[in-house]
């Protein structure tokens, strides 16, 4: 399974337009597989950091006052982002220096094991040690979701250069942020399907069912990934046996790893305020304390739902406008439709509007996902060589989780700045949300290059010349097992093909 896998790239020729339509599409299966084997495990972020929502719910209601004084219920919901960070950083060194598809069955296998072992969560009868040691797995499954983000979105954005021009964004998209929002829909809608089958009750059995479903997803995607080969740019441009060159890499991409890193924490960071108005909703349609799980789960999966016709709607329009400016157009209008929902928040918090605001708030989610939600982790994955590609995208995707959980700490402190009233308390997190947007805005704009169909390999390109202009021997890049600079000799100067951007 991690033997030593095929390193030369079968010669593909693209069928001409007048080939039979048969082969045609087995040509573009053969293209598309990989791109969805290595984006599409990212549903499993979505699925199993929304379940823990509902599986927190059943145990507060399962054990009580139990639940409730322990500490595992404020660290089980949150455990998991430092546990994603940690292998996001670890995998995406992983992905550069050793293998994107190796690095991916790994990281599916931990997600796999720990995720099954959260499931079947056992202390000796003790609830709390129970919980203590469903918070400690968390962490684990954490690590194998951190390692989907480098390894798997880098090696989806690679694969996508053998699509068809003109749908390479809309496929990496629709195989990494689409998946982790259908993976927030699947997250609450399963434990409704759970409850509902044990008719409300039998606790033990609905949380633990519902986090145990998501180990079918990722043992599905195993299998797919089994059969993966390298990225052919990972294996033209890797320095998996070559010496990187962190010194010029930071020279030539610091900046820009900065500003993409910045953006990413922004949209963590102020996302979390968003659940201020889904409560809002919940509580003028039904009393939490008393109503049914089904009521509870079933009204978290229409709100889940909202992020939807964003994501997919804007998967088209990044490769019509541009990843740049896509996102920038997204937060813009978030940040408009944020003013205006907490300038009016007195009026559409009354009960009797609830259905205004679950639209208004809708849209809200929507243009989220429209924007830095669809083409962050794009940016990430297209803005650098692929040879630090893994490593530079682990660390955007670090500091943005760094965001979400300083958001978790922080945003109480801006509710709490509107003191006794309840208004002003719903309000301050959205203008500082949406002024965050513009920020975004602009760093997007002012800070980062356009993004094409080609930008991949023209990066590669433009990254081999600035190594070469400062003497570092490009013929490094792309070395397979036991090969040599004298092995190769000239035939692997590193010289790549001039590529017209589309």
């Amino acid at each position: 399974m991690f033997g030593r896998k095929k390193e030369e790239a079968r010669e593909e020729v693209a069928p001409a337009d007048g080939a039979p339509p048969l082969e045609q599409a087995q040509s573009f299966w053969r293209a598309f597989m990989p791109v969805m084997a290595c984006g599409a495990g990212l549903f499993s972020d979505g699925y199993i950091n929304n379940v823990i929502g509902s599986v927190a719910t059943v145990l507060a209601i399962q054990y009580g006052d139990v639940w409730k004084t322990s500490t595992a219920k404020h660290y089980v919901g949150d455990i998991a982002f430092a546990g994603t960070v940690v292998g996001q950083l670890a995998f995406g060194y992983l992905s550069d220096r050793w293998s994107r598809t190796n690095s991916l069955l790994v990281s599916t296998i931990i997600l796999i094991i720990f995720t099954a072992l959260a499931a079947g969560s056992f202390y000796h009868g003790d609830a709390v040690g129970m919980f203590n040691i469903l918070t400690a797995w968390r962490f684990f499954v954490g690590i194998g979701i951190g390692g989907e983000y480098p390894a798997g979105s880098v090696g989806c954005a690679e694969s996508t250069g053998e699509l068809k021009a003109g749908t390479r964004n809309m496929w990496f998209i629709m195989f990494t942020n689409t998946m982790i929002d259908w993976g927030f829909v699947i997250g609450a809608f399963v434990p409704y399907v759970v409850a509902a089958a044990c008719h409300n009750e039998h606790y033990s059995t609905i949380w633990r069912t519902s986090l145990g479903i998501g180990v079918v997803f990722p043992m599905f995607l195993f299998v797919m990934r089994l059969f993966l080969r390298e990225p052919e740019e990972f294996q033209r441009n890797s320095m998996k046996y070559a010496k990187t060159p962190y010194g010029l890499v930071l020279r030539f991409y610091g900046w820009r790893l900065f500003i993409v890193s910045l953006i990413w924490f922004l949209y963590d960071f102020s996302s979390y305020s968003f659940g201020i108005y889904s409560s809002t909703i919940l509580s003028n349609i039904f009393d939490s304390s008393t109503a049914p799980l089904t009521t509870v789960f079933g009204w978290n999966t229409v709100i889940n739902l909202f992020y939807i016709p964003g994501t997919m709607l804007g998967a088209p329009l990044s490769d019509f406008i541009g990843p740049r400016y896509a996102l920038a157009l997204g937060v813009v209008l978030q940040a408009i439709v944020g003013f205006i929902m907490a300038g009016d928040y007195n009026n559409l918090a009354r009960p009797e509007m609830v259905g205004a605001f679950a639209v208004v708030y809708g849209i809200f989610l929507s243009l989220g996902e429209l924007g830095p939600g669809n083409n962050i982790g794009l940016i990430a994955a297209k803005t650098c060589a692929t040879g630090i590609r893994g490593q530079y995208y682990g660390i955007a995707a670090a500091i943005g989780k760094i965001g979400a959980f300083v958001g978790t700490w922080v945003f109480p402190y801006i509710v709490a700045a509107g003191g006794n009233s309840d208004s002003l308390s719903a309000q301050y997190p959205f203008y500082v949300s949406s002024s965050l947007c513009i920020l975004s805005a602009a760093l997007v704009l002012f800070g980062l290059p356009n993004i094409g169909q080609d930008t991949i390999t023209l990066e590669d390109a433009r990254f081999r010349a600035y190594l070469e202009e400062h003497g570092y021997d490009t013929r490094q890049l792309g070395l397979k097992k036991g090969e040599s600079l004298e092995s190769i000799g000239d035939h692997g100067s590193g010289d790549v093909p001039a590529v017209k951007e589309t």
